[in-house]
Protein backbone atom coordinates (compact mmCIF):
# COMPACT_ATOMS: atom_id res chain seq x y z
CA UNK A 1 0.00 0.00 0.00
CA UNK A 2 0.99 3.59 -0.56
CA UNK A 3 1.34 6.03 2.19
CA UNK A 4 -1.40 7.37 4.15
CA UNK A 5 -3.99 9.90 2.83
CA UNK A 6 -5.96 10.25 5.65
CA UNK A 7 -5.55 9.85 8.94
CA UNK A 8 -9.30 9.63 11.20
CA UNK A 9 -10.33 9.07 14.87
CA UNK A 10 -7.01 9.27 16.28
CA UNK A 11 -8.42 9.56 19.95
CA UNK A 12 -8.98 6.40 22.08
CA UNK A 13 -12.39 4.33 21.59
CA UNK A 14 -13.76 4.55 25.16
CA UNK A 15 -11.45 4.81 28.17
CA UNK A 16 -12.74 1.66 29.64
CA UNK A 17 -13.54 -1.75 28.28
CA UNK A 18 -16.39 -4.05 27.47
CA UNK A 19 -17.65 -5.69 29.97
CA UNK A 20 -16.45 -8.92 30.32
CA UNK A 21 -13.13 -7.84 28.77
CA UNK A 22 -9.50 -7.61 29.78
CA UNK A 23 -6.69 -5.60 28.94
CA UNK A 24 -4.07 -7.52 26.31
CA UNK A 25 -0.51 -6.42 25.93
CA UNK A 26 1.07 -7.80 22.49
CA UNK A 27 -1.21 -9.32 20.04
CA UNK A 28 -2.34 -13.24 20.19
CA UNK A 29 -2.63 -14.85 17.40
CA UNK A 30 -6.04 -17.00 17.08
CA UNK A 31 -8.18 -18.30 14.35
CA UNK A 32 -9.36 -21.56 13.21
CA UNK A 33 -7.75 -23.54 10.89
CA UNK A 34 -3.92 -23.65 8.99
CA UNK A 35 -2.40 -19.91 7.71
CA UNK A 36 -3.15 -19.98 3.70
CA UNK A 37 0.02 -19.28 1.38
CA UNK A 38 -0.65 -16.45 -0.15
CA UNK A 39 0.06 -16.51 -4.08
CA UNK A 40 -0.21 -12.73 -5.53
CA UNK A 41 -1.07 -13.97 -8.91
CA UNK A 42 -3.81 -15.88 -7.79
CA UNK A 43 -5.51 -13.34 -5.25
CA UNK A 44 -8.40 -11.49 -5.98
CA UNK A 45 -11.14 -9.48 -4.68
CA UNK A 46 -14.32 -9.67 -5.58
CA UNK A 47 -17.55 -7.79 -4.66
CA UNK A 48 -20.53 -9.72 -6.02
CA UNK A 49 -24.48 -10.36 -4.76
CA UNK A 50 -27.11 -7.15 -5.08
CA UNK A 51 -25.05 -4.66 -6.47
CA UNK A 52 -26.44 -1.68 -7.65
CA UNK A 53 -25.89 -2.79 -11.67
CA UNK A 54 -26.31 -6.18 -11.23
CA UNK A 55 -22.67 -6.98 -11.82
CA UNK A 56 -19.65 -8.15 -10.26
CA UNK A 57 -16.54 -6.08 -9.34
CA UNK A 58 -12.98 -7.53 -9.17
CA UNK A 59 -9.64 -6.52 -8.20
CA UNK A 60 -6.19 -8.33 -8.44
CA UNK A 61 -3.87 -7.74 -5.70
CA UNK A 62 -1.62 -4.96 -7.63
CA UNK A 63 -5.21 -2.88 -8.45
CA UNK A 64 -6.63 -3.29 -4.57
CA UNK A 65 -3.12 -2.02 -2.85
CA UNK A 66 -3.27 1.16 -5.09
CA UNK A 67 -6.80 2.17 -4.02
CA UNK A 68 -6.58 5.45 -1.21
CA UNK A 69 -4.92 4.23 1.95
CA UNK A 70 -6.14 5.21 5.12
CA UNK A 71 -5.62 4.58 8.91
CA UNK A 72 -8.03 4.43 12.11
CA UNK A 73 -7.18 4.04 15.53
CA UNK A 74 -9.32 1.46 16.62
CA UNK A 75 -9.56 -1.03 19.78
CA UNK A 76 -10.00 -4.51 19.19
CA UNK A 77 -11.90 -6.95 21.52
CA UNK A 78 -11.93 -10.79 20.81
CA UNK A 79 -14.60 -12.77 21.98
CA UNK A 80 -12.48 -14.92 23.93
CA UNK A 81 -12.17 -12.26 26.75
CA UNK A 82 -9.19 -9.67 25.56
CA UNK A 83 -8.81 -6.40 24.55
CA UNK A 84 -6.12 -4.87 22.86
CA UNK A 85 -6.53 -1.05 22.61
CA UNK A 86 -5.18 2.18 20.42
CA UNK A 87 -3.96 -0.06 17.26
CA UNK A 88 -3.52 1.73 14.12
CA UNK A 89 -5.23 0.52 11.64
CA UNK A 90 -4.07 1.06 7.48
CA UNK A 91 -5.77 -0.18 4.30
CA UNK A 92 -8.64 0.49 2.73
CA UNK A 93 -12.02 1.68 4.57
CA UNK A 94 -15.23 -0.70 3.75
CA UNK A 95 -17.00 2.64 2.16
CA UNK A 96 -14.62 3.22 -0.29
CA UNK A 97 -14.95 -0.16 -1.75
CA UNK A 98 -18.86 0.34 -1.13
CA UNK A 99 -18.15 3.85 -3.42
CA UNK A 100 -16.59 1.63 -6.19
CA UNK A 101 -19.07 -1.01 -6.18
CA UNK A 102 -22.33 0.08 -4.72
CA UNK A 103 -24.75 -2.07 -2.66
CA UNK A 104 -28.19 -2.24 -4.60
CA UNK A 105 -30.78 0.06 -2.43
CA UNK A 106 -32.38 -3.11 -1.19
CA UNK A 107 -29.22 -4.84 0.44
CA UNK A 108 -29.40 -4.51 3.85
CA UNK A 109 -26.68 -7.23 4.80
CA UNK A 110 -23.00 -8.35 3.85
CA UNK A 111 -21.22 -11.42 3.67
CA UNK A 112 -17.82 -11.49 4.13
CA UNK A 113 -15.53 -14.06 2.51
CA UNK A 114 -12.05 -15.06 3.59
CA UNK A 115 -10.09 -17.99 2.40
CA UNK A 116 -11.27 -21.67 2.40
CA UNK A 117 -14.68 -20.49 2.66
CA UNK A 118 -15.16 -18.48 5.68
CA UNK A 119 -17.65 -15.91 6.30
CA UNK A 120 -19.07 -13.60 8.45
CA UNK A 121 -22.36 -11.85 8.12
CA UNK A 122 -22.87 -7.87 8.89
CA UNK A 123 -25.42 -5.57 9.09
CA UNK A 124 -25.07 -2.61 5.87
CA UNK A 125 -24.64 -0.14 8.80
CA UNK A 126 -21.84 -1.68 10.37
CA UNK A 127 -19.87 -2.12 6.92
CA UNK A 128 -20.39 1.32 5.89
CA UNK A 129 -19.21 2.68 9.16
CA UNK A 130 -16.77 5.25 9.06
CA UNK A 131 -14.34 3.21 10.92
CA UNK A 132 -14.88 -0.12 9.00
CA UNK A 133 -11.88 -1.06 6.82
CA UNK A 134 -10.14 -3.87 5.07
CA UNK A 135 -6.72 -3.51 6.83
CA UNK A 136 -3.11 -4.18 5.79
CA UNK A 137 -1.35 -2.70 7.80
CA UNK A 138 -1.20 -2.40 11.44
CA UNK A 139 0.88 0.40 13.74
CA UNK A 140 2.99 1.49 10.34
CA UNK A 141 3.85 -2.62 9.71
CA UNK A 142 2.17 -4.94 6.78
CA UNK A 143 0.29 -7.76 8.43
CA UNK A 144 1.58 -10.85 9.45
CA UNK A 145 0.37 -13.81 7.60
CA UNK A 146 -0.34 -15.12 11.26
CA UNK A 147 -2.74 -11.62 11.44
CA UNK A 148 -4.67 -11.83 8.53
CA UNK A 149 -1.80 -10.67 5.42
CA UNK A 150 -2.87 -9.86 2.97
CA UNK A 151 -5.90 -8.34 4.24
CA UNK A 152 -7.86 -8.49 6.65
CA UNK A 153 -11.72 -6.71 8.06
CA UNK A 154 -11.53 -4.91 11.20
CA UNK A 155 -14.90 -3.87 12.34
CA UNK A 156 -14.22 -1.80 15.53
CA UNK A 157 -17.92 -1.63 17.05
CA UNK A 158 -18.47 -5.41 17.00
CA UNK A 159 -16.14 -8.75 18.16
CA UNK A 160 -13.37 -9.58 16.33
CA UNK A 161 -14.09 -12.63 14.82
CA UNK A 162 -16.47 -10.36 12.27
CA UNK A 163 -13.73 -8.94 11.13
CA UNK A 164 -12.54 -12.19 9.09
CA UNK A 165 -8.63 -12.80 8.37
CA UNK A 166 -7.40 -13.54 4.45
CA UNK A 167 -10.17 -11.63 3.19
CA UNK A 168 -10.89 -12.56 -0.34
CA UNK A 169 -14.80 -10.46 -1.38
CA UNK A 170 -17.72 -9.10 -0.10
CA UNK A 171 -21.36 -10.72 -0.76
CA UNK A 172 -24.01 -7.78 -0.60
CA UNK A 173 -27.52 -9.42 0.44
CA UNK A 174 -31.14 -8.34 0.50
CA UNK A 175 -31.90 -10.94 3.71
CA UNK A 176 -29.18 -11.46 6.46
CA UNK A 177 -27.36 -14.94 6.44
CA UNK A 178 -25.22 -16.44 9.58
CA UNK A 179 -21.80 -17.18 8.62
CA UNK A 180 -19.21 -19.67 10.01
CA UNK A 181 -19.23 -18.76 13.63
CA UNK A 182 -22.80 -17.04 13.33
CA UNK A 183 -24.02 -21.07 12.54
CA UNK A 184 -21.74 -22.63 15.59
CA UNK A 185 -23.20 -20.90 18.81
CA UNK A 186 -21.93 -17.05 18.23
CA UNK A 187 -24.35 -14.61 18.62
CA UNK A 188 -25.74 -12.62 14.81
CA UNK A 189 -24.53 -9.52 15.75
CA UNK A 190 -21.45 -9.29 18.01
CA UNK A 191 -21.88 -6.14 20.17
CA UNK A 192 -18.81 -6.26 23.37
CA UNK A 193 -20.81 -3.39 24.41
CA UNK A 194 -24.22 -5.13 24.98
CA UNK A 195 -21.67 -8.30 25.52
CA UNK A 196 -23.28 -10.37 22.74
CA UNK A 197 -21.11 -13.74 22.72
CA UNK A 198 -23.67 -16.67 21.95
CA UNK A 199 -26.64 -17.54 19.88
CA UNK A 200 -29.39 -18.05 22.95
CA UNK A 201 -28.01 -14.42 24.03
CA UNK A 202 -29.88 -13.13 20.76
CA UNK A 203 -33.53 -11.28 21.14
CA UNK A 204 -35.92 -11.27 18.46
CA UNK A 205 -35.02 -9.20 15.20
CA UNK A 206 -31.64 -10.22 15.74
CA UNK A 207 -31.07 -12.84 13.16
CA UNK A 208 -32.42 -15.15 10.95
CA UNK A 209 -33.94 -18.25 12.53
CA UNK A 210 -31.27 -20.88 12.81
Amino acid sequence: MGQPESRENRQPERPELPPGQRLQRGWPVTHYGPVPKFRPERWEFRVFGATADGDKHRWNHEEFSALPFSTVVADLHCVTKYSMVGAEWGGVPARTVAELAPPAPEATHVMVWAEYGFSSNLRMSDFLSGRTIFATHKDGEPLTAEHGFPLRLVVPALYAWKGPKWVRGVEYMTADRRGFWEERGYHNIGDPWAEQRYTYQERPGDGPEL
